[in-house]
């Protein structure tokens, strides 16, 4: 996962939290990028960061919307194409990423990207938990 923008409280306990959750299923790293206030959003130093040959997912208000089912199934399609997936969070001024190949809305809502940041690392485990077919309700 790649963020613009540092992690603050009160969102840094849910966020180790779920991280350390997800650990037991899957590799999780995080990285933080400086949110330069660029129009662009960073969108050139984060290219940079990319992994290459990695599935590029940004969250966009205009991406597709899953339900925990169809997102763990979508999670297992990337996992089995033996690929890593990226899931990149633009900062409070957005961000465009033309190198992404998809792009996840967490709803209609805009939520501020550290909330973003929880939402999607819960729904990771949620999926995880359904991959593993064990009760997604915790």
């Amino acid at each position: 996962m790649i963020s613009i923008g540092r992690l603050r409280a009160p969102y840094v306990d849910d966020v180790e939290h779920y991280a350390k959750l997800l650990g037991h299923y899957t590799r999780l790293s995080q990285i933080e990028l400086r949110d330069s206030g660029a129009r662009d959003g960073g969108a050139q130093r984060l290219g940079a960061r990319l992994p290459r040959g990695a599935f590029t997912s940004l969250l966009a208000a205009d991406g597709e919307q899953f339900d925990s089912f169809a997102f763990a199934r979508f999670i297992e399609r990337c996992r089995d194409s033996g690929r890593d997936l990226v899931f990149v969070i633009g900062g409070a001024h957005g961000l465009e990423l033309p190198a992404a190949e998809h792009r996840l809305s967490l709803g209609p809502m805009t939520l501020p990207h550290q909330l973003a940041r929880v939402v999607l690392l819960e729904a990771l485990f949620r999926a995880h938990r359904i991959i593993a077919g064990e009760p997604y309700h915790y």
